[in-house]
Formats: C-alpha cells, sequence, structure tokens
C-alpha cells in the first residue's frame, strides 16, 4: 500500500515538472489544495522561516494562473531538471512528503535576465476525504547543506550534543 501512495506522489511531482516543461500553468494548479498558503525564502540560504515572505498569498486558482503565465510568456525555459531524493508515506497513508532537488532556469526574453529556482524543496502532500491527493504545502528553493555562516547557535549546540553522544 506505501508503495501505491509512493507512486501516486511521484506522480504528481512528475506532472508538475510536465507542467513547467510544457508551460501548463493548469497541471500544477490542479494538484493544489485550496487552502495552500506558500510562504518563500527570499534567498536559497534563507533556512530560518523568520526571514520567508508571501509572494503569492493562499491559492486563489486564477490569481496563481495569471502570475504563472506571465513567467511563461516573459520568460523562455532554459532547463528544468528535478531529482527526488525521498518520498515519505506515513503510517496511516494519508500524508506524505517529497524532497525535491530543483534547477529550474529561466531566461526573461527581452532583458535576458536569469530566474532560478535552485536548490532543495519540501513538497507536503495530503489525502483528501474524497481520496484524492492534493499538495499542501511546499518549502521555497534551499540550498543545502546550510551554509556554515547561517548555522544558528541552536543548530550549533545539537550538533555538539549529538556528537557528545
Amino acid at each position: 500500500m506505501q508503495g501505491s501512495v509512493a507512486k501516486r506522489i511521484q506522480a504528481m511531482v512528475d506532472l508538475e515538472t510536465k507542467g513547467w516543461n510544457t508551460k501548463n500553468p493548469d497541471l500544477f494548479l490542479s494538484i493544489i489544495h485550496p487552502d495552500m498558503a506558500w510562504p518563500w525564502p527570499p534567498t536559497p540560504d534563507a533556512h530560518d522561516p523568520a526571514e520567508w515572505v508571501f509572494v503569492l498569498g493562499r491559492f486563489d486558482r486564477e490569481r496563481w494562473r495569471r502570475n504563472w503565465q506571465e513567467i511563461f510568456d516573459s520568460h523562455d525555459l532554459v532547463r528544468n531538471h528535478r531529482d527526488t531524493v525521498k518520498i515519505e508515506v506515513s503510517n496511516e497513508q494519508d500524508a506524505a512528503f517529497a524532497v525535491v532537488d530543483i534547477d529550474t532556469l529561466w531566461r526573461h526574453k527581452t532583458t535576458r535576465k536569469d530566474f532560478h529556482w535552485k536548490g532543495r524543496v519540501c513538497k507536503i502532500y495530503t489525502k483528501l476525504s474524497t481520496g484524492e491527493w492534493k499538495m499542501m504545502f511546499q518549502t521555497g528553493a534551499l540550498n543545502f547543506p546550510m551554509a556554515k555562516s547561517r548555522l544558528t547557535a541552536r543548530s550549533i549546540a545539537t550538533r555538539g550534543r549529538r556528537r557528545a553522544r
């Protein structure tokens, strides 16, 4: 059973990727939970959620479609590499997450300026009462391992305690 859920989650990751590759926002939008809200780190090294911001706010299909379509219309997709690192399914078979390394490079058609999504994301999925799966949340693209300069005092202390064991 867990294998079939993991396959379903991978299929959703692949559908999202196809949406970017074909510049079809509806493929991506079809997997979004209506209650999704999507904060985004301002840089790939902003591991502290206190630094994150909202770009799109709570899911609104038409607003999000316009946003993605604006990117698709004004940018060329140079590359879109995605590698699923891990899929974890809850014991209850009603929640899952996928860790995906992404390297998506868009180039503005006029200015030639690059717009790069690169890093590791975690996509959180939930099973609805209807049996349908939707993406509930995703972290922004973050660099891993964390840069040493971004480690907090708490994370350094935690690492020290782990090494001491």
